[in-house]
């Protein structure tokens, strides 16, 4: 990493704003007594808005006052982190992506552009509008070449577009922040190839912030035969829909077994025939009929336990005893 030292030129004093100081005395309190200094960080970067963008050093001594920490310490971490300027920026501070994903996305012909209009790095425009600074990786490779003006992202930039988006914040006029190109987040270039019932059969109309669709079977029905009804009402599903349809499974769940269809989801409610309430412990017996373990554990008595490992107790009257199977029996030779 470059060295990063303080600017030549530094004013004479720096203290915060009345409600710039209420807004530390809330974040020290923040913290138990004796650990105010893990508020560094954040003062840091409120000194740093209010001087119009960078760091200078009586804003950092000035922390450290504050903390009661030397003012090394505060020091060491303004000029650790990139994220504190330590020199004046213009009024819109570029940081420009030239990580591998926007170089292979075009990210050179931006950074001409930057070189031609605002200057080399870390040199503010005579109006005072620009400055610009490559950095690493910005976190928004799907959408390279990227820059970050002040605190927003600029996304999918051509050299053309990124020319009119300086024009227009140079003359002051509203510009789009996120993708220059009009595609929606993160998909793809054409627009979606999946799920399009809810975004629009065109894969670009976002829905999901216009009004839910009513709750019903009958709408259920009707998505169900086309689905492209979302996109043309310009509607979504809702979670009443779901609740609705849970509701017509549960009624035809009678073929689903024991608790029918919320049965299946509940298995508190779906017991076998015969179990205890509330425990799902069957009555009967789980082994098979006449087996005496089974019959020693179902039916516990005063018998020892030395005396249930002895012979079997009788079998029910009326039961009918199981014979066991004989071993094959053996072809005389011959």
């Amino acid at each position: 990493m470059a060295v990063r030292r303080l600017a030549e030129v530094q004013p004479d004093h720096f203290d915060f704003t009345p409600q710039n100081r209420q807004w530390v005395d809330k974040q020290i309190k923040k913290y138990p007594p004796g650990r105010q200094a893990s508020a560094v960080m954040a003062l840091l970067r409120r000194a740093q808005v209010q001087h119009g963008g960078w760091l200078p050093k009586p804003a950092i001594d000035r922390v450290a006052e504050i903390l009661d920490l030397p003012p090394i310490r505060v020091l060491e971490i303004a000029t650790f982190y990139t994220m504190y300027n330590l020199a004046p920026v213009g009024k819109f501070f570029i940081q420009f992506c030239g990580t591998t994903p926007c170089v292979l996305r075009g990210a050179d012909g931006i950074r001409k552009v930057l070189e031609e209009r605002v200057g080399p790095q870390n040199h503010v425009t005579a109006d005072g509008n620009f400055s610009w600074l490559e950095v690493e990786c910005l976190g928004a490779c799907c959408n390279a070449p990227m820059v970050q003006i002040n605190d927003d992202y600029y996304e999918d930039l051509t050299p053309e577009n990124f020319t009119t988006l300086l024009d227009d914040l140079a003359a002051g006029r509203e510009v789009r922040k996120g993708s220059q190109t009009g595609r929606l987040t993160s998909e793809p270039v054409g627009g979606l190839t999946s799920l399009t019932t809810y975004y629009g059969t065109d894969g670009r109309t976002d829905t999901f912030e216009t009004n839910r669709r009513p709750d019903g079977a009958a709408v259920l029905a009707a998505a169900n035969d086309d689905p492209a009804a979302d996109a043309a009402e310009g509607l979504r599903p809702s979670s009443g829909d779901a609740a609705g349809e849970r509701a017509t499974q549960d009624q035809a769940g009678g073929d689903l077994g024991p608790g029918g269809s919320k049965g299946q989801r509940d298995l508190g409610t779906a017991r076998p025939a015969g179990s205890i309430d509330d425990t799902g412990t069957r009555t009967d017996d789980p082994v098979g009929t006449d087996q005496a373990e089974s019959s020693a554990v179902h039916n516990p008595d005063a018998q020892g336990a030395s005396e249930r490992q002895g012979d079997p107790p009788p079998s029910p009257a009326g039961a009918k005893r199981r014979r066991p199977k004989s071993a094959p029996s053996e072809k005389p030779e011959g």
